[in-house]
């Protein structure tokens, strides 16, 4: 992959895996765009969304540092929460990747056709929750029953299209969170889901061996997504603490509608 390439696919990545629009559909979308425009298929899109993915983790790490020392004092009753809440991604995520169901990743999470149609339900799902009064919940007093319920939702986002940020902070508020702990609550649920997409994906990477992408592009790949992944998190908290989560439904809906209709009439 060419160093422009891997650049704007890191500025895609820092910036959709934390706002609420979907990393992985935009990821699709411009991967195929990339080869709409006359470009070779880009066969190393696995070694390469490792790269944008280990940078925007480290994103997540650095941002709410303060959040994970404390999950191992004070907050420690937080730990069962995020656990109950990790699993149904867990299992979605074996289940597609590594399931019996030959051709299932391939057709499901490299279609943009399914990103075209999941743009509008992460929209809707902003839009339902920004009619919703916060609660005062702070995540440490979540039921188990809650947290697999913001479980359930991030793992829906597997499908791209989906936004895993913008479907479980929606959870998080549904359950009557505060806005501050949903935030905190979904991205803390992020990390372990974020580092085990890694290390699956590394493992493909290591079975098929390597597709060429330099060093050199991987690294810079690697610094432009934690870069804006910082910059888009700190972006996003300042949103959900106003209320204003519903502002991306209105980039949501007629970008579904577009890659909607470049896949259906375009081909």
């Amino acid at each position: 992959m060419s160093l422009w390439e891997i650049i704007l696919l890191g500025i895609v990545q820092g910036l959709t895996e934390f706002l609420p629009v979907s990393s992985s559909g935009h990821l699709v979308v411009a991967n195929s765009l990339l080869e709409a425009l006359g470009g070779k298929p880009v066969e190393d899109l696995v070694e390469v969304s490792i790269v944008l993915h280990l940078g925007t983790l480290l994103a997540v790490l650095a941002f709410y540092r303060r959040e994970i020392v404390r999950l191992l004092g004070t907050d420690r009753k937080a730990i069962p929460q995020l656990i109950v809440g990790t699993i149904p991604a867990v299992i979605f995520g074996l289940v597609i990747k590594k399931g019996p169901f030959e051709g299932l990743e391939k057709l499901i999470l490299e279609n943009p056709l399914v990103a075209g149609l999941m743009f509008p339900v992460t929209a809707a799902a902003l839009l339902w929750v920004s009619r919703r009064e916060p609660g005062e919940l702070d995540y440490p007093q979540l039921t188990w029953q809650k947290s697999l319920l913001i479980g359930l939702m991030q793992a829906a986002a597997i499908l791209p299209g989906i936004s895993r940020s913008g479907f479980t902070i929606a959870g998080g508020l549904g359950v009557g969170l505060s806005r501050q702990a949903a935030a905190t609550f979904a991205f803390l649920l992020a990390i372990p889901v974020i580092a085990g997409a890694g290390l699956l994906e590394s493992l493909d990477a290591m079975e098929a061996g390597t597709t060429g992408t330099s060093p050199f592009n991987l690294a810079v790949g690697f610094a432009v997504s934690f870069a804006v992944g910082w910059a888009a998190l700190k972006l996003l908290v300042g949103l959900v603490q106003r209320g204003r989560l519903a502002m991306f439904a209105y980039y949501l809906i007629p970008l579904g509608v577009t890659v909607l209709g470049w896949q259906l009439l375009g081909n």
